[in-house]
């Protein structure tokens, strides 16, 4: 969604690398830059202009022109700037000292409220809750079977009494939910109401008295982050007539410009508490403003990353695998079957695509990413299973017929599993080396990525100095003559010819003062 901005934001902190200051012409030119780029991803105009005052603003302060590195300066403007418009800190929910919390969905009609209750239920059954969905939508055809459906696939309870398609009346329906949350002692209550296809009064009056009915403790205004400059009208509207606590985005995993998600929270006061972008029920989280600020940016987003990871990855099997690798048979005990299992885990934590866009940098390869075969893990699951369990354990065996007969029951051809096989080896070999702190080969000489000691020794032994003359009248002279020049070096002053400094009196420079 915010690939179009990324694209001009780093393009433009790209003109402003290797600059010693910033002048006010360079400041003026990346603050139009940064317009043009918030404009044409959709963000309101009040939101623009208080956004570039502020940028401008500290840009010309002290912490720029004082800085050693300008450019990255900015950029860190910039980001603390979107951390702020976006809503400062992640808002959690508030929960009530009696249960049940009674949270409160309201919104357009096609904005997703129907299925995001479904993924909030989920994500609060995560959480250690016990959510029952109440189906107070009672007009749109279909919308309590719709709920049903995906309340049964979330795992968690409904409360659907009456059939809906414009049958039964949703404030008694909210009103009772409460008792029966109690009674069968669920601790959250998810209330989905109606929406529109535009603001009405109808609307507003019907949200008024099922929020009046249940008194509830958050109500969730779900927006679809796709619809541009409007999700900042209609959320104003519902700000004023019913009243809302938070924002949830829905399909933020769309292709539009994305202005909603920078608008909203700034034009509305409230905070953008949870995020939609999948089709699946496990694609929903909090929304963090800083991690959000990032992506966009193109710094990447390792923590959600490490968080899937704790989610997906078990410690235990984690720490079998490693100690698989850093066996003292060359990680050999690490077998196609363990390597099947890593790629299964991997797959779980969802589409590769969007696994590599939250490292940093990837923006810059988007094209390659997004061309990613999805199908390529199946096919590669495939051609594993289709193994046998010695073959599995031991690749070592698969000959000519063995690759013949593997290649004809998972359907490719033979050169796919002879390749696979080999990158296997490959991976097996960089993974044991990585595992036993060798470091990734090819790559001497940095700490964790070294091609380990045994290289670096080598290298230390071909590395030459000044060669010293083989007769030793002339070799004699050459040491009197270096002794006399470090003594006068050491009278004149200190190191580089600077004078002598008093360790004790000895102050560093204002720029670098900052950085201790």
């Amino acid at each position: 969604m915010f690939d179009t901005l990324s694209d001009r934001l780093s393009a433009t902190f790209k003109n402003l690398r290797g600059k010693g200051r910033l002048s006010e012409a360079d400041i003026d030119a990346t603050a139009r830059e940064i317009r043009i780029a918030l404009l044409e991803a959709d963000v309101a105009l009040p939101v623009v202009r208080a956004f570039i005052a502020n940028v401008k603003e500290r840009a010309r302060g002290v912490e720029v022109s004082q800085a050693l590195n300008p450019a990255q300066q900015v950029v860190k403007i910039v980001n603390e700037e979107l951390v702020a418009i976006l809503g400062g800190e992640t808002r959690r929910l508030r929960f009530a000292k009696t249960a049940p919390t009674v949270i409160m969905l309201a919104g357009l009609q096609g904005a997703g409220k129907t299925t995001l209750a479904g993924k909030l239920g989920l994500w609060l059954k995560g959480q250690g809750h016990s959510p029952l969905l109440v189906a107070c939508d009672l007009q749109r055809p279909n919308a309590v079977n719709q709920l049903s459906v995906v309340a049964e696939r979330a795992g968690v309870a409904v409360y659907a009494p009456e059939p809906g398609n414009g049958v039964g009346d949703p404030v008694q329906v909210a009103k009772d939910s409460i008792e029966f949350a109690k009674a069968k002692v669920h601790d959250i209550v998810i209330v989905d109401t109606a929406g529109r296809l535009g603001i009405d009064q109808e609307l507003m009056r019907q949200a008024a008295d099922i929020r009046d009915a249940v008194s509830p403790d958050e109500i969730l205004f779900v927006v679809d982050a796709m619809i541009g400059q409007d999700a900042v009208n209609t959320a104003e509207a519902f700000r004023d007539g019913v009243g809302f606590d938070g924002v949830v985005l829905s399909k933020l995993d769309g292709d539009a410009r994305g202005g909603a998600a920078l608008s909203i929270a700034h034009v509305t006061g409230k905070q953008i508490m949870f995020a939609s972008n999948g089709e699946k029920l496990e694609d929903f989280d909090a929304f963090h403003p800083d991690r959000m600020a990032s992506r966009i940016l193109d710094m990447g987003d390792l923590l959600t990353l490490i968080e899937q990871a704790e989610k997906t990855f078990s410690q235990e099997e984690a720490a079998k695998m490693a100690s698989k690798l850093q066996s003292s048979k060359g990680g050999k005990d690490f077998t196609l079957d363990d390597f099947l299992a890593q790629m299964e885990q991997v797959r779980k934590m969802g589409s590769i695509s969007k696994l590599l866009g939250m490292l940093p940098g990837m923006g810059q390869i988007k094209d390659q990413i997004n061309n990613i075969d999805e199908r390529d893990i199946d096919r590669t699951a495939a051609i594993i299973k289709s193994m046998t369990p010695k073959e599995r354990a031991e690749p070592t065996i698969i000959n000519g017929s063995r690759r013949a007969r593997i290649a004809k029951g998972s359907g490719v051809e033979v050169s796919a599993v002879k390749s696979l096989v080999e990158r296997f080896f490959e991976a097996r070999k960089m993974m044991s080396k990585m595992a036993q702190g060798g470091g990734m080969p090819g790559m001497p000489g940095m700490p964790g990525m070294g091609g380990g000691p045994g290289r670096q020794k080598k290298q230390v032994k071909q590395a030459k100095g000044k060669r010293k003359s083989g007769n030793p009248m002339k070799r004699k002279a050459e040491e009197q003559a270096a002794a006399a020049r470090r003594e006068q070096a050491a009278a004149q002053g200190g190191a580089f010819g600077l004078p002598a400094q008093d360790d004790k009196n000895f102050e560093l420079p204002d720029e670098f003062k900052k950085f201790m």
